[in-house]
């Protein structure tokens, strides 16, 4: 069964200068692949006619499929919707279904129309018009030489429903696509080389269709196997032959077979077993608690921080004694310990972690260099510290202070 391949094009100068982070093509690549749909090039051009021209022509010469987000606006630097307009021949037509579902929108928002909010309702004659649910500008779907071409809004919320509703049910019908599956588990204390090798054997003895990939990130390493063919059941029970032996081999490093995250593990585990946690936070900022707190439901186990960036902050609410911070410093162990006795008794829950550290660019010295890191965390009857070094700017130190805390936390929650 031959491959179904995707270009994805997005459009919009923000996107070049780095204004704006295109989260667009990462989603739309996870929902491609899902189905089936192999992503063979992801494209960003500018506000230009040309660019984007010549974009259309290349990515149709490898994809069936080529996506298309942003530039269907209402302003004059908008210019996706005359351009496909010309390139696939016809005028911009008013498509009355659009047209209503602006005029109901801005009934329901009891906003006066301007002749440019009603121009969202233009499309190239000749397309086949996708319905935009969440916003004003219409998806349009062409065909031309075999080849089908989808443009959509760049809003992300519009564009996500779009995806869900129109595009992804479409593709499954015109294509015959090939089973894909997945298998992510993710490693924590072991490095990409050490990892690599410690597996080298079971990668190279994998059948052709089953790939190994390697994604490291702050601290973790994700493996990922995937294996495509055209049975899907065959497929997964194949595969996870293959993940249990993967999960054998790095058993000692392993921290999750579903490739979470490290916020969602321990809320999970948190969970399930109705114990509660507070963070004491001085380096990272609170950036520990954001992470705990972007999981949906995180109440029922998070209490909340104190972020004691200041030295008067961790004596006057977390009670670290000032001899601890003036003979020992701010980030030491004994302080770390202090500061999760402190969280423990001003949160009253059952677990607590601290981190202090200096993440720098400036604030080293000899004996404690930028990147230097205390974290500790602990229950009422036992507390564990760990000294980290990072050698990275300030925010990476940050992110890897976080990563290696939460797992530190997994770690004691599940011995205690």
């Amino acid at each position: 069964m031959e491959k179904v391949f995707a270009s994805i094009i997005t459009i919009g100068d923000e996107l070049l200068i780095g204004q704006t982070i295109d989260t667009n093509s990462s989603w739309i690549g996870r929902e491609l692949n899902a189905v089936g749909v192999w992503v063979k090039r992801r494209v960003a051009v500018g506000d230009m006619w040309d660019d984007i021209w010549e974009a259309l022509d290349e990515e149709s010469q490898s994809s069936q499929i080529i996506l298309i987000t942003g530039g269907l606006g209402p302003t004059a630097d908008d210019i996706t919707k005359p351009l496909l307009s010309a390139y696939f021949g016809g005028r911009l037509v008013v498509d009355e279904g659009a047209l209503q579902n602006v005029k109901n929108i801005f009934r329901s928002l009891n906003r006066p129309m301007l002749d440019r909010n009603l121009a969202q309702a233009t499309v190239p004659e000749g397309c086949t018009v996708i319905p935009n649910k969440r916003g004003t500008a219409p998806g349009m779907l062409f065909r031309k030489n075999e080849r089908i071409f989808i443009s959509m809004p760049g809003v992300p919320h519009e564009m996500k429903g779009m995806m869900t509703d129109s595009v992804i049910p479409l593709l499954q019908k015109e294509f015959i696509m090939p089973g894909i599956s997945h298998r992510v588990l993710m490693t924590a204390g072991v490095g990409e080389s050490f990892l690599a090798e410690m597996i080298k054997e079971f990668e190279e003895a994998l059948p052709k269709h089953v790939k190994l990939a390697y994604l490291p990130n702050y601290g973790m390493v994700r493996l990922r196997l995937t294996a495509t063919g055209a049975n899907k059941i065959q497929l997964d029970q194949e595969l996870d032959l293959f993940f249990g032996r993967l999960q054998e081999l790095v058993k000692d490093y392993l921290v999750s077979n579903t490739g979470e995250s490290l916020e969602i593990i321990v809320g999970r585990i948190l969970k399930s077993r109705n114990q509660t946690l507070a963070t004491a936070e001085s380096c990272t900022g609170g950036y520990i608690a954001h992470l705990i707190t972007t999981i949906p439901g995180s109440s029922q186990y998070f209490k909340g921080s104190v972020v004691s960036y200041a030295n008067e902050v961790k004596e006057n609410i977390l009670h670290v004694s000032a001899a601890t911070l003036l003979h020992e410093g701010a980030v030491s162990e004994e302080t770390v310990r202090q500061m999760v006795r402190g969280a423990l008794d001003v949160m009253g829950t059952d677990f607590a972690v601290a981190t202090s550290g200096i993440m720098g660019p400036d604030g080293g010295t000899a004996d404690k260099p930028v990147g230097t890191v205390w974290v500790a965390v602990g229950n009422v009857n036992k507390t564990v510290a760990q000294k980290f070094k990072f050698r990275f700017d300030r925010m990476r130190n940050i992110e890897l202070t976080a990563t290696n805390a939460l797992n530190l936390l997994r770690k004691f929650i599940l011995e205690h």
